[in-house]
């Protein structure tokens, strides 16, 4: 037997020798970081130092050049994040994953959006034409270049990378403001309520009115009115799987912080400021670190593979933070055919012909799939492409989708250069004129002790109504008449109290005259931060850190006393019920990763809300189910109505269906992590999660390449750690995958003594070192130096120098 064991070993030996050769091609994919590189395309010689944290520093002598630097090194790092970006923007992600991405083709397709990119290029100023091409060039310089294996993620799909375009750029912005427009999704669904015979009333309670005395960034609150229902359209037209799983985002915002004081609130007599967007975490992170330094530009923070600017960051002179405003900017249009079938629709000046055009998708491994795409004058028709749509197209409704970024006028990216070049405040404001989405709360702070806010956007004046449900086509009772006023929108400089802070909550004053959203994010984060700037008088970074890693959630304070006395009123069976009430009724509310309460609350509360909503939302209960916490606050207080079962003959009531809930959520932990209560931790069942998107779908490699680290939080805390309460029960249903991707703290005392950091690392390619080499420190709310000190990066010690040299 002895030639087996030969044979076994001249196999092992084989896979050993092939996985050390695979290997060891693949690293040939790792970029050049020293020496010295001709290229094409650039005017003159580009230094580039990345320091021991890998964050590139830029210097050029002109602005194209130092762009034409950054998309070199944009590819080196980011090309697989790059090239799956730019094709779920173009609608071909089919391409490379076959069918099973066919259906958020079809709907990418439909919008038209890449086609709009790609004519927004012809609109943009000649500067901004200049500068984009620079960004490109350095790309396809990488690309062209490129000696070696494809990054990990191309070998797998069994593509090569083609040359960029400026459209693969500009579709990207249009595709953020996809990510950040959120309402869409609720206006069908209230519509599709309304077609099943949920009632008027009930959908008021199902989308309350915002929080009464809830946070404001801008002083007060302004009543928008009540709800616009056209309940005898929606019931004679079928909404019901209008939209296929396809039609989900790529990535989901969920919101983010800042805050920003004056210097009579710290240390130092100068302003701090404090931002970190709240988005979909991934491996690679969405934010590629950056320093750019070129005659007219010097500018350090967040860059977006793909994008040429510097899109959070600072200058020499001031820094500025994002947050989500969330306005209301698409509408869906209920359009009227003039017979069913027809190719023509009703208007209130007569009917009018679609326009239309066909698509390809080609899909990997089948057939490709042709598209035949009308428009009408409000938007490209949804339904006609989409799941159900056939039904619909032989009766006498189709659906338009009307949204402010399907144009080709669209001069974001130079509003982006702008805030990246402007010298003072009155720049930087007057550039963002042509920041048209989307929408943004943008603090500002600069070394001469202003801090300011501004929400620049185009935001849609309706003729009548405020988005709330589709519209009818055939009146133009929803129409768009126009846009918010640059000057109009909410803007505050140098307040009173010296502090803004926003985190997605409301921020029209009472009597703001314009109509921006209905659907604020609650202000629970916006709450903790003012408590935590009221409780600490002078501030530095270290207490601006502390307050970036809070896990206190003002959200389980507020739901704890109404579910611990639901306990006294009804009688919870599971075997740990007692001791479960017990721990919580000490808790403080605190999400903290090595505590077991944040875990039982979060069971608890993931079981409460199909309680109370899917007797009556019936088959719509799972588009609607989520946390949804101004729903339930108001089941549980002021409408128990909700609370009764409809489905049996008892009536119960709300304290009966927290005592079920709990058994529910007790049951489940169980389930999942054994019977032992005392060795369940929240932050082990609780991990920030970011996952390749092409290495998720290889079982060997899924958890390799993944980045998990334990974490505190929730959805709700300033260290806004998002799982998802419609996730199905099983070890990933408390998963963080959405948080802080990119945190900084600017201090315009010494801007040098700035900091950020991101999630995972500076390199997409899992072979890096630096692919997750901010992992544990971002887990641990700590930060990188953020210095644009030349004298300083050039003598600090694990660095490496990349010149770039123009050739011919």
């Amino acid at each position: 037997m002895r030639w087996i064991g030969r044979i076994l070993g001249g196999l092992i030996f084989l896979i050993v020798a092939a996985v050390v050769i695979g290997g060891l091609w693949l690293r040939t994919s790792l970029p050049e970081t020293e020496g010295r590189i001709t290229l094409d395309g650039l005017k003159g010689e580009v230094t580039v130092i990345r320091d021991a944290e890998h964050i590139p520093h830029i210097k050029a002598g002109s602005i194209e050049d130092a762009l034409f630097a950054l998309g070199y090194l944009h590819a080196q790092d980011r090309l697989w994040q790059m090239e799956f970006q730019r094709r779920a923007g173009s609608g071909r992600l089919s391409e490379i994953a076959g069918a099973s991405t066919i259906g958020i083709d079809r709907f990418i397709r439909t919008t038209g959006v890449y086609q709009h990119a790609a004519r927004t290029y012809d609109r943009l100023d000649a500067e901004t034409r200049g500068r984009l091409d620079a960004y490109v060039a350095g790309i396809n310089a990488q690309i062209a270049g490129h000696d070696g294996a494809w990054p990990l993620e191309f070998v797998l799909t069994g593509i090569t990378p083609s040359p960029w375009t400026p459209a693969d750029s500009l579709v990207w912005l249009k595709m953020m403001a996809w990510d950040l427009a959120k309402n869409w999704r609720d206006e069908l669904l209230r519509a599709r309520m309304i077609a099943a015979g949920i009632t008027v009333e009930q959908i008021a309670d199902l989308w309350p009115d915002y929080v009464e005395g809830g946070n404001v960034a801008l002083p007060e609150i302004a009543d928008i009115g009540g709800l616009d229902a056209l309940a005898d359209v929606y019931r004679d037209t079928s909404f019901a799987n209008l939209l296929d799983d396809g039609a989900a985002p790529p990535i989901d915002g969920i919101g983010s912080n800042n805050w920003v004081i004056s210097g009579a609130h710290t240390r130092s007599g100068k302003p701090l400021l404090a931002n970190d967007p709240h988005l979909g975490l991934a491996a690679p992170s969405l934010w590629y670190l950056a320093h750019l330094s070129a005659p007219g530009l010097e500018v350090i923070g967040a860059s977006l593979p793909g994008l040429p600017t510097i899109m959070l960051g600072r200058t020499n002179n001031f820094a500025w933070g994002f947050t989500n405003t969330g306005p209301d900017t698409q509408d869906f249009v209920i359009e009227r055919l003039t017979a069913p079938g027809a190719d023509t629709y009703e208007t209130p000046s007569g009917p009018m012909a679609f326009t239309t055009r066909t698509e390809t998708i080609t899909v990997k491994g089948a057939d490709p799939v042709q598209l035949t795409i009308r428009e009408s004058r409000n938007g490209p028709i949804m339904t006609d492409v989409a799941k159900g749509g056939s039904d619909l197209a032989d009766r006498r409704h189709v659906l338009a989708f009307r949204w402010v970024a399907l144009t080709d006028d669209d001069p974001t990216l130079q509003a982006a250069f702008a805030a990246n070049t402007a010298t003072d405040f009155a720049s930087f404001r007057e550039g963002l004129r042509n920041f048209y989405w989307p929408q943004q709360n943008i603090v500002f702070a600069d070394t001469s002790g202003r801090i300011a806010y501004l929400a620049p956007a185009r935001v849609p004046i309706r003729a009548n109504g405020d988005g709330f449900l589709p519209t009818r086509g055939w009146t133009d009772e929803g129409a768009w008449t126009g846009w918010i006023p640059y000057d109009d929108l909410p803007q505050l400089t140098d307040p009173e109290d010296g502090r803004i802070v926003t985190a997605n909550q409301r921020i029209t004053p009472d009597g703001y005259p314009y109509f921006i959203s209905r659907e604020w994010t609650p202000p629970y984060r916006a709450d903790r931060i003012e408590e935590m700037l009221d409780a600490t008088p002078k501030h530095d970074i270290a207490s601006f850190q502390a307050m970036m890693g809070d896990t206190a959630s003002l959200m389980a304070r507020d739901f704890m006393p109404l579910m611990l006395a639901g306990l006294r009123d009804a009688r919870s069976d599971h075997a740990l019920a007692g001791d479960a009430a017990q721990m919580l009724k000490r808790w403080d509310g605190d999400m903290a990763a090595d505590a077991t309460a944040p875990l039982v609350f979060s069971a608890w509360y993931r079981a409460l809300l199909p309680r109370v909503a899917a007797d009556e939302l019936g088959d719509l209960y799972g588009d609607y189910s989520g946390h949804r916490t101004e729903f339930l606050m108001r089941a549980l207080t002021d409408r128990p109505v909700w609370c009764d079962d409809t489905k049996t003959p008892e009536t119960e009531t709300c304290a009966v269906q927290i005592a079920r809930a709990l058994d529910d959520g007790l049951a489940a932990l169980v389930r999942v992590y054994g019977d032992d209560m005392a060795v369940w931790r929240w932050g082990e069942a609780h991990p920030a999660v970011s996952e390749n998107r092409v290495l998720a779908a290889v079982p060997v490699l899924k958890d390799v390449f993944a980045i998990a680290e334990p974490i505190g939080g929730d959805t709700f805390t300033v260290n806004a750690q998002r799982w998802s309460a419609s996730d199905p029960e099983g070890p990933a249903m408390f998963n963080s995958t959405h948080g802080p991707g990119y945190r900084a703290i600017y201090d315009l005392a010494d801007l040098n003594r700035s900091v950020f950091i991101q999630s995972t690392g500076q390199s997409g390619n899992p072979l890096a070192g630096s692919y997750d080499g901010f992992a544990d420190r971002w887990a641990a709310t700590a930060f990188v130096p953020m210095i644009t000190d030349w004298s300083v990066i050039e003598a600090a010690d694990g660095s490496q120098r990349l010149t770039l040299t123009p050739g011919g």
